[in-house]
């Protein structure tokens, strides 16, 4: 294909005008690209949101956002002057005009009709931007508005074109959670003292101002954060010492020990693991340390909920798809498979995929290559496959519900992680571990239990398992009064649990211990109300009467 130099528009432009014929040029023999006169590269949006992501992680937010807000000033001069020296324009205002539109061309965000223009009135609305996108994706929603690479390009433009200088503020943004992302542009007069914290991020004295003291800062905070988890630990090891670093699971039960022996054995090997246990029994931890005692633990691990993604998105969201491919593709995405290369991924809830996906599940672990949604062609994948679910998947298999030679592929080798209620010895080691790890996060000093409340967790059966224990824990650092939680401090479900005999080996209670202790715990829990307590015991109040004369509890009358 021959190449062809950038045809300068003689004519008088107008914004309407603008299309990626007159200003896109390829030349594929020579690798440059041309956009509006200017050489041009294309760059991954994802690859942007990681950079991003390198700068506040290294940086810090301040820096990483001067940073960012400077290069788009920079970026957003060079277009105007492109557009500019390109094009002969009807008139000043179409060529100040043309900013919004050719950044929209550039596939940077989408204007709403009407709403182009920053330093109008009204201001300009975009309906989708890059930035926020990749912001959301890399760091989760924002308290503050985050498209700053966008409003640094549309100051740099529009002070171009202006000849003075234009700072362009947003005040609303898809990152933080609004319909979308609004912005303002003023000179700095016209700014006044409203938003001066914003416009120092233009000041090209506060980059290196950022970035010296961000420098000075990442060994002074990597010092803190080793302090902090040396404490940490300090503070976690004299509640329990049967914790499994770095992952704190607790294995005091001879069942937990025996199941982390043979997650460390499976570990050294490649082989699918299918790990099964109820909801909450930490089924993902168990993962994580499969992940951190193989030779994969340098790669990324990463969680899937098939459970909670919809069917209609699952397929993409774990193969990816090609821009296009459906109403909202906008560009090209890796799926998870491919953002878990040379790690592990773990697929959490798989018995809640569809029967589609699990011929199209199968068929990746077994040939060990992706196509993502909209392509043609496989992508070869290097990834460790662990699956996890609270179904019983052999009753699946025979309900039809389930294939089998997914199962079967899946289940390589399984783990079951036992429910709290049947690994008795790790409820208070537990407790008291994610007690003083809530206590820590939410900065009050809590020593411990007071035995009332221990033994309260021993009698419970806990059907939401770790989880429930942990948001147990969590309210009793909040409401606790004193420096260790008391039995008032614990959610009102678990108060109100009947004792039950704690039945261990060479401690059977007698039969008669254990009747008075219930008897003595529901007349508690009624406050002392006696015919309540008899009426729920299903005894007559006078046999009831009679025991707690028995116990001591009510004194004879003098004759």
């Amino acid at each position: 294909m021959k190449y062809h130099p950038f045809k300068l528009m003689w004519c008088f432009m107008r914004v309407e005008d603008l299309h990626h014929d007159e200003l896109l040029e390829l030349d594929p023999e020579g690798g440059v690209i041309r956009f509006a006169g200017q050489r041009a590269l294309l760059l991954n949006a994802v690859a942007m949101g990681v950079l991003r992501q390198y700068l506040v992680d290294n940086f810090g937010l301040t820096a990483a956002r001067t940073v960012l807000t400077q290069f788009g000033f920079a970026h957003g001069w060079r277009m105007a002057e492109a557009m500019q020296r390109e094009f002969k324009w009807v008139d000043q205002r179409e060529w100040s005009r043309a900013g919004p539109r050719i950044h929209t061309l550039g596939g940077l965000f989408r204007t709403q009709p009407g709403h182009e223009d920053p330093i109008s009135k009204q201001g300009a609305m975009l309906l989708a931007s890059y930035e926020a996108e990749q912001h959301l994706l890399h760091f989760g929603r924002s308290d503050s508005p985050v498209c700053w690479t966008i409003c640094g390009l549309m100051s740099g433009y529009f002070s171009h074109t202006s000849g003075e200088e234009v700072y362009v503020i947003e005040d609303r943004c898809l990152g933080r959670g609004d319909a979308a992302c609004h912005l303002l542009g003023r000179t700095r007069a016209g700014w006044g003292s409203e938003h001066a914290e914003e416009l120092l991020y233009f000041d090209s004295g506060r980059l290196k101002e950022s970035l010296d003291v961000s420098l000075s800062r990442v060994m002074a905070t990597l010092k803190a954060a080793e302090e902090s988890l040396r404490a940490h630990r300090k503070l976690l090891v004299p509640f329990v010492h049967d914790v499994e670093e770095p992952l704190g699971i607790v294995a005091k039960s001879a069942k937990m020990q025996k199941l982390l022996q043979q997650a460390r054995r499976v570990a050294r090997v490649e082989a699918t693991v299918l790990i099964t246990g109820e909801s909450g029994v930490g089924k993902e931890r168990v993962a994580r340390l499969i992940h951190q005692e193989s030779k994969r633990a340098a790669g990324p691990f990463i969680s899937v909920n098939c459970g909670a993604i919809t069917e209609t998105l699952i397929e993409s969201e774990l193969f990816g798809h090609k821009r296009g491919a459906f109403t909202g593709a906008s560009s090209d995405r890796p799926g998870l498979f491919e953002a878990a290369q040379h790690g592990t991924l773990l697929l959490d809830e798989i018995g809640d995929i569809s029967a589609g996906m699990q011929v199209n599940l199968l068929r990746v672990i077994q040939e060990r290559q992706v196509r993502r949604v909209g392509e043609n062609t496989s992508r070869p994948v290097d990834v460790r496959v662990l699956a996890a679910t609270n179904r019983d998947l052999a009753h699946a298999v025979a309900d039809g519900a389930f294939r089998q030679d997914l199962y079967f592929r899946l289940k390589v080798i399984e783990l079951h992680v036992p429910p709290l209620r049947d690994r008795h010895e790790d409820i208070l080691p537990l407790a008291r571990f994610l007690l003083a790890d809530a206590a820590s996060r939410i900065d009050r000093k809590i020593s411990g239990l007071m035995p009332r409340a221990a033994d309260q967790l021993l009698r419970y059966d806990w059907p939401g398992n770790v989880r429930e224990l942990e948001n147990a824990m969590e309210r009793a650092v909040a409401f606790a009064v004193g420096s260790r939680v008391d039995f008032s401090d614990l959610p009102e479900e678990i108060r109100q649990v009947f004792p039950k005999p704690v039945i261990s080996e060479g401690t059977v209670q007698p039969l008669v211990e254990i009747e008075k202790e219930y008897i003595l715990a529901a007349l508690k829990l009624n406050d002392g109300n006696q015919t309540r307590t008899a009426k729920q015991l299903r005894i007559a109040t006078a046999t009831l009467y009679r025991k707690l004369k028995k116990y001591g509890l009510i004194k004879k009358s003098k004759k």
